[in-house]
């Protein structure tokens, strides 16, 4: 039995170990959502529907997303200091997610990210960006009153951060939407444990095991940018710990 059970272990760290050794050496060609650049680590985390992910080093995803941090932070600044002084804030932009980020304050919880994502969407018109696909900062997005996914996405999480949401329990998704047939990004908010998923196509927020019409393919955090395992790997790997 405890041979048995030793070898179990060792079928599943060297399962593992192939899977860190195929991310390290996926070259994945640069500049698309489903291309984004080399795995360099897999890990197993908390991350929202509850799949593995690889941390990747390189690629056109990676280059937007902190190329709009930099934006962000800006942003963040600009709405710091028109928070602390409204009466002389020349950003009407500003004012207005501000007055949505008040809104959220003055509610705790479920309430907060719902108010949110609701007020968001209310407060922003879908447009298609077309073929550049361009990633716009939320102050960006509110002059302009239009934005894609993507746009209201960083829009929320920037107003969830505003709020008193903390950063570590908050992410940008790029899923696929299966039902119809393409790309989407979407805030993902955890509370009390759970991840729930805010987005622009419905008002009513869902956990992200209720989404099933969603397969996750990156989470945006902070500085880093996961990209999910396909569940075959994951299939694969749970059936060789389990033999």
């Amino acid at each position: 039995m405890e041979t048995a059970a030793h070898s179990r272990a060792w079928r599943a760290i060297l399962v593992l170990c192939g899977l860190i050794l195929c991310g390290s050496a996926a070259e994945l060609r640069a500049g698309t959502l489903l291309s984004p650049g080399a795995g360099v680590l897999v890990r197993k985390s908390a991350e929202p529907f509850g799949v593995f992910a690889f941390a990747i080093s390189t690629g056109g995803l990676q280059q937007k997303w902190l190329a709009l941090k930099d934006e962000l932070d800006g942003d963040m600044v600009q709405l710091a200091l028109c928070d602390g002084d409204r009466d002389n804030c020349a950003s009407p932009a500003a004012l207005k997610l501000l007055a949505i980020v008040d809104q959220a304050r003055a509610r705790d919880g479920r309430a907060r990210l719902g108010e949110t994502n609701r007020a968001i969407n209310l407060a922003i018109r879908a447009a298609d960006d077309g073929i550049n696909d361009v990633w716009s900062s939320p102050l960006a997005t509110f002059a302009r009153g239009a934005g894609d996914c993507e746009d209201y996405a960083i829009a929320k999480l920037a107003a969830l951060r505003l709020a008193g949401v903390a950063a570590a329990d908050l992410r940008i998704l790029v899923v696929r939407d299966v039902k119809a047939g393409e790309e989407h990004a979407v805030v993902a908010a955890r509370l009390d444990g759970h991840w729930l998923m805010l987005d622009n196509r419905r008002m009513a927020m869902v956990e992200d095991d209720a989404a099933r019409s969603y397969q996750p393919l990156f989470a945006l955090h902070q500085s880093a940018v996961l990209k999910y395992v396909d569940e075959p790997v994951q299939v694969s790997m749970m059936s060789a710990a389990a033999r």
